[in-house]
């Protein structure tokens, strides 16, 4: 399993409009981002709350599963799991093994971001859907 933390932010779109660029940001609607990564939430406070004082910064990280799909066919194995268009590299969000998920690409890696609460549901797919694709 691969270690990951989980930084949402809820806020005025002023103030997710200020991180969306930071590294590991992804713009998850005009009001809330994800990062994925190490940040801090205080800096991320300050920077949200000048244009929004009731923002919502959070470590979410206990409620998130990381599902790596990964090589050569990384992008066969996903096309059997969902009907997503994904990006050369980026973030969509959509269903995947009929579970709301945060999707991003990078070339041959694929991080699926799931509840927490169905990690195994999709681990069984990915085992089973994808068979013979993945290392």
């Amino acid at each position: 399993m691969t270690a990951l933390r989980v930084v949402t932010v809820l806020a005025a779109e002023a103030g997710c409009e200020r991180i969306a660029e930071l590294p590991g940001a992804s713009r998850i609607s005009p009001t809330e981002v994800m990062i994925l990564g190490e940040v801090s939430i205080e800096v991320l406070e300050r920077a949200v709350r000048a244009d929004d004082p009731r923002g919502v910064v959070a470590e979410v990280t206990d409620g998130w599963a990381l599902v790596r799909l990964e090589g050569p066919r990384a992008r066969e194995a996903f096309a059997r799991l969902s009907e997503l268009d994904l990006p050369a590299s980026g973030f969509v969000q959509g269903e995947v093994a009929r579970i709301g998920v945060r999707v991003l690409a990078e070339g041959d890696r694929i991080d699926l971001l799931v509840p927490a609460m169905v990690e195994a549901h999709v681990r069984e797919r990915v085992q089973t859907d994808c068979e013979g694709l993945l290392p």
